[in-house]
């Protein structure tokens, strides 16, 4: 379903495209790429001289290799364009300090606490942010929802419609469902 119509007419002014990619490896590894590109509809001045509307005022990337263990085996950011080169792009080198990160278990405050603010590019940080989510999109489909090895399945309690109480864990993961039914089953139980 789209968005209603604006309440008012307007002029497009900006457009950020973020796009993420996952990647599979002959050597059992998997790549996450990401790319943000900003564009303006109309010239940009800048103090470094106008962008022509069209023209990327942002161009980054970021690559992320991780196993299946979701653990940052290698990451890699470039700028390829910016409003202030030779500054913007000075950055880059020091993501490559999250390895060993783990993408499930508080990689985005590590990030943040690394590389948040003046200590990183807050373009690029904000696109590694996000990199966890499109690492669980890639693995969904080559992992089955109900692994034998897991003692629930990994997706429940990650997001508010697969919280353990809701009407959808209840209908499709009656296992690990913890809702009012339950309760009432259990208060039965000790009668």
């Amino acid at each position: 379903m789209p968005l209603p119509p604006p309440s008012a007419p307007r002029q497009r002014l900006h457009v950020r495209s973020v796009v993420y990619e996952g990647w599979q490896r002959e050597d059992g590894m998997f790549d996450i790429e990401a790319r943000l590109v900003d564009t303006k509809d109309h010239d940009y001045e800048l103090l470094v001289g106008t962008r022509p509307a069209g023209e990327p005022v942002h161009d980054m990337w970021a690559r992320v290799t991780i196993g299946r263990d979701f653990v940052v085996r290698e990451l890699v950011a470039c700028t390829d364009r910016m409003p202030y080169p030779g500054a913007c792009d000075r950055i880059t080198d020091r993501y490559p300090q999250l390895v060993g990160a783990n993408l499930m278990h508080g990689f985005r405050k590590t990030l943040f606490d690394a590389l948040g603010g003046v200590r990183g590019c807050s373009h690029l940080t904000e696109l590694i942010a996000f990199l966890p989510t499109a690492a669980l999109q890639t693995f969904a489909g080559l992992r089955s929802e109900l692994e034998p090895y897991e003692d629930k399945p990994f997706q429940l309690d990650r997001c508010h419609a697969l919280e353990h109480t809701t009407e959808t864990v209840r209908r499709y993961y009656p296992k690990w469902y913890r809702g009012p039914a339950d309760v009432n089953a259990a208060n039965k139980e000790l009668s």
